[in-house]
């Protein structure tokens, strides 16, 4: 599928040509291929400037090696905005075991290497390099929101300071950024230096003294000493939650040597006419034509025929980034922009007359935790979820369902499902019940992914999450759902090893818990201690910053490795990693042929025939074990076995819970 490239902005001088332009207004340098999407964060910043009647060029993946990559559009007129993509450049590169990504979803034919390390402060520098100090360089996008204080990084095992210094740059643009990004260029083309511009919400900048903050302030420790202290990196961790919130929250300062840190409170969320806006700008929503011979943006897939309808999360995972960035203030979209957006949809050549999701960070998220947040911000030292959900909370999803029930009946849509996380907490304090029987009689494509994360609840408790008896009641409420409108639809849980929190014990009770009932995940995740998140805080200090009171934390590979293994323990290639953590932690009443056991004696496998060494490696023999069979009637039941699939017989149903979790999804 191909559009005219005069549909995006600019990429080349011939596309400036095109247009008559001889200059430009901002540089826009992303990390990500050019995707023109409103799941981009990079488009949707290009696009609202565009709507302020500014001229915005788009640099996608410049070769940061070289200088002249970045001159390659000219010098604009008024500044250069970077962000090194969706996703922080490091997560992009690297798995949690820290080797490095054979591909990359938002790069051209998923090819990787295409962005730097570290991209930001890569491609900030290089700036630097090209145009000179006097060119005024704002950064933003995810990477450096999680990082515009002193923070953790695990991939250097360090803290590093403030993103805003390595980067040389001269402001920050943290969260969502459209607000911040209208206002830093409304100053800019008003002649003020940006060196001025120090009283704009959602930005940071570098100071000389606490006295250039504009707002009311609280000073955290310096970078200094949460470099030496464990304690004081806790500390100053709970203060920088604490604070973000755009209507209680406070400008943050940091020291950084002689420098300091100043981060302005939270812009205000968008009103729903802003979001709404801001979500039908004139978006292309496909990849710019220049990949077509290269494979294309894969990344697109997910979103191409998807509808987001709200911002932020007050779900307020411990693990999770959103609250850090989106913030925990819910903003959605009125029903007669989401219904425009999907009736425009249907008119794509390639809709086939499903929308793959109607959702957001959280998609039954519609509007604020309760009615004082707005008024007072959300509650200091009280999650809206967890451990138990608040008495103040509104959980009625009306208006969530009657939007699904419109885009329902719009004219050449089939079916409308919800693919992002469902808080089944949430679900589950909603006083009707009309809208847990629409979505699983209506909106459920196969299997609906929910993260449950842990069974034991202490180590729920650290992540955030709330008790496994609020999951449990909420699976025999969905099976039974299931069973009255005639549905075969799988739950698919996502679960994590090794959180801070997590023993070896913890890891076998989780496994047990699997095994009763009859859950296998094919994928699990390891803990990623990403950049500023509470239980990252907890990954490096040792401490819960909440209490200031010692996690167990568990660091080690071969320690990761058996939590890991425990939650897929039917595995063969897992069962000596499972057995060597059952020895370890005393638990040998798991191993054996009981119906509570997770793997059989050493020396038999999983269906207990024997294995023995041959040149090959290990191999099973049949004629040991309870339910051995002579090789011969073994070899005829698998004979058996292969013609009845072959003939579309014989088939096993997997059980309720069974399924694949989709690489990459929502965690909530």
């Amino acid at each position: 599928m191909s559009f005219d490239r005069d549909d995006f902005l600019p990429v080349s001088r011939e596309d400036m040509a095109r247009r008559g332009w001889e200059w430009y207004d901002f540089l826009l340098i992303t990390g990500d291929a050019y995707v023109d999407h409103p799941s981009f964060g990079p488009a949707v910043i290009g696009r609202v400037l565009e709507a302020e009647g500014y001229r915005v060029a788009v640099l996608a993946q410049p070769d940061w090696r070289r200088v002249s990559s970045f001159t390659a559009l000219g010098r604009p007129r008024l500044g250069v905005m970077i962000s090194g993509g969706n996703l922080d450049s490091m997560v992009a590169h690297y798995t949690v075991a820290k080797k490095r990504r054979h591909d990359d979803a938002y790069s051209p034919g998923r090819r990787a290497g295409l962005r730097p390390d570290r991209a930001t402060i890569v491609y900030a520098n290089r700036v630097r390099e090209a145009f000179g100090r006097e060119m005024p360089v704002i950064i933003g996008g995810l990477e450096a929101s999680l990082r515009r204080f002193a923070h953790y990084d695990y991939w250097e095992d360090k803290v590093r300071r403030s993103i805003l210094l390595d980067a040389q740059a001269d402001l920050l643009t943290y969260g969502m950024g459209e607000t911040a990004s209208r206002e830093i260029a409304a100053r800019l083309a008003s002649g003020t230096p940006v060196g001025e511009i120090t009283d704009v919400r959602g930005t940071c900048f570098l100071g000389h003294s606490p006295g250039e903050c504009a707002f009311p302030m609280v000073e955290c420790p310096s970078f200094e000493e949460v470099s030496r202290d464990k304690r004081a990196y806790a500390r100053a961790n709970m203060i920088q939650y604490d604070e973000h919130d755009p209507v209680r929250g406070r400008a943050v300062l940091q020291r950084h040597g002689d420098r300091v840190l100043i981060v302005n409170p939270p812009a205000m969320p968008l009103t729903r006419e802003e979001l709404d806006t801001v979500a039908e700008l004139p978006y292309v929503r496909e990849p710019h034509p220049m990949y077509d011979e290269m494979g294309g943006v894969p990344a697109i897939e997910e979103v191409r025929f998807s509808v987001t309808h709200n911002r932020g999360c007050f779900g307020a995972c411990n693990f999770c980034s959103l609250a850090f960035h989106q913030g925990r203030i819910i903003t959605s979209r009125s029903h007669e922009s989401v219904v425009r957006e999907v009736t425009a949809l249907t008119h794509h050549p390639g809709f086939k007359g499903y929308i793959h999701d109607v959702g957001g960070p959280t998609a039954n998220f519609r509007r604020p935790a309760c009615k004082n947040q707005l008024k007072h911000g959300g509650c200091r030292g009280r999650e809206c979820l967890a451990p138990t959900a608040c008495p103040n909370l509104d959980a009625d999803h009306t208006d969530y369902l009657n939007l699904l029930r419109k885009l329902r009946a719009i004219p050449g849509v089939k079916k409308v499902f919800i693919r992002s996380g469902i808080r089944y907490d949430y679900l589950m304090r909603d006083p009707g019940g009309e809208f847990f029987a629409e979505l699983v009689k209506h909106h459920i494509s196969g299997q609906l992914k929910v993260a449950p994360e842990h069974c034991v609840n202490s180590v729920l408790d650290y992540m955030g999450k709330p008790h496994i008896e609020t999951f449990e009641a909420f699976r025999r409420k969905y099976e039974k759902l299931n069973a009255r409108y005639d549905k075969n639809q799988f739950l698919v849980p996502y679960l994590m090893s090794s959180h801070p929190g997590c023993t070896l014990q913890d890891a076998i009770r989780l496994a047990e818990w699997l095994h009763a009932h009859g859950t296998q995940p094919e994928q699990v995740q390891d803990f990623y201690p990403t950049p500023g998140t509470l239980s990252t805080c907890m990954y490096y200090t040792g401490l819960d910053p909440r209490t200031m009171k010692p996690v167990y934390v568990p660091k080690t590979p071969e320690e990761k490795g058996m939590q890991r293994a425990l939650m897929q323990w039917k595995r063969p290639e897992k069962r000596r990693m499972i057995l060597m953590a059952l020895h370890r932690a005393g638990r040998e009443d798991l191993i054996g042929y009981g119906k509570h056991c997770l793997v059989r004696p050493e020396g038999c496998a999983q269906d207990g025939r024997r294995e023995k060494e041959t040149p090959r490696g290990r191999q099973r023999t049949a004629g040991a074990g309870k339910g051995a069979h002579s090789s011969g009637k073994a070899d005829r039941g698998r004979k058996k076995d292969a013609e009845s699939r072959q003939n579309g017989r014989g088939r096993k149903t997997p059980s309720r819970s069974a399924g694949k979790p989709r690489q990459g999804g929502r965690r909530h």
